[in-house]
């Protein structure tokens, strides 16, 4: 026994191991959730990606009326890169169990961010389980190319069943041919051609007006003339659909005071910020922003000293 005991301490270690493992894997590449789906009392809702691109800024989208050091140190503050962001592009279906609606389309084939990067809508339905045709009602928070891009596909409505809801003072003014200037005139062209051929299935709101029972518009002017927000309510639960009342998650709410660029009127843009992002935190809303970081749900915190903060969704609405 003592000789055996004695030839088995002489085997070395690693003869005794099994074999390392050399089977490399080749690099899969980054991956996110393409759609997201939550409770909201009777309802549910369902984030669609329609982007993942990569955008310069966020200054001088965010923060043109203040110094490009500040808007860039804020980022650094934040652990944020202080040159390039990711915004969300994020159409949301609603299904009250009675009507499909869809707020915003992306930037379908001639929007703010073109294929392959962005105009996903159609094929994000179908992932999350739906067909362009269960459509009841597309509304439209705006008519800014990245929101009506998706209306059509291959030159056809993708929604064709659907009415579509927009604030008439909206429509009056993009519909217009040789009325706008030209910094304007080039965001024009996507909402001729998608929306306005579908005039006779439009329906045209003011703020306070609902959509359907459970959806209520809000006004929300600056980011556009017609620019509205939705409350929409279902049981003992609420949530605000804010469109474009924030374009980056850190620089619009610590700083609603700095330009958006694409605000048509900036003053009225800031002004309806901070009234918005005061409501949300004094009510504690749960909010979906169409441009911010994917699933583009969360709430709003009041800062001491002004400005306010994005707490990205975890888990609330999952309850």
């Amino acid at each position: 026994m003592l000789a055996s005991a004695a030839a088995l301490a002489a085997v070395p270690l690693a003869a005794a191991l099994p074999p390392a493992a050399h089977a490399a894997s080749p690099m899969q590449g980054t991956s996110r959730p393409s759609w997201a789906r939550f409770k909201l009392g009777a309802f549910e809702l369902t984030m669609l990606a329609d982007s993942d691109a990569f955008i310069d800024g966020p200054y001088p989208i965010i923060g043109a009326n203040a110094a490009q050091t500040e808007v860039e140190q804020l980022m650094r503050d934040n652990l944020l890169p202080p040159a390039k962001y990711q915004p969300g592009f994020t159409p949301m279906l609603l299904n009250t169990g009675k009507e499909l609606l869809i707020f915003d389309t992306g930037n379908g084939s001639n929007g703010f961010v073109p294929r392959p990067q962005g105009g996903w809508l159609a094929r994000q339905l179908v992932a999350a389980g739906f067909k362009p045709e269960q459509i009841d009602v597309v509304v439209l928070s705006h008519g800014h190319s990245d929101h009506v891009g998706g209306i059509m596909e291959v030159g056809k409505p993708l929604f064709p069943n659907a009415r579509y809801v927009i604030a008439a003072t909206e429509y009056d003014f993009w519909s217009p041919r040789n009325k706008l200037p030209a910094e304007l005139e080039k965001y024009a062209g996507p909402f001729r051609s998608n929306l306005v051929p579908l005039a006779d299935k439009v329906s045209f709101i003011k703020p306070g007006d609902d959509v359907v029972a459970g959806v209520r518009s809000l006004a929300a002017p600056g980011h556009t003339p017609g620019h509205i927000a939705f409350i929409i309510e279902s049981l003992d639960k609420s949530l605000l659909f804010w469109g474009d009342c924030a374009h980056h998650h850190v620089a619009s709410l610590a700083r609603p005071d700095w330009d958006c660029v694409f605000d048509v009127d900036k003053r009225q843009g800031a002004e309806t910020r901070k009234k918005i992002y005061d409501m949300a935190a004094s009510e504690r809303l749960p909010v979906a922003g169409y441009h911010m970081p994917f699933p583009s749900i969360g709430y709003v915190e009041r800062l001491d000293g002004g400005g306010y903060r994005w707490l990205a969704h975890t888990y609330q609405l999952n309850l």
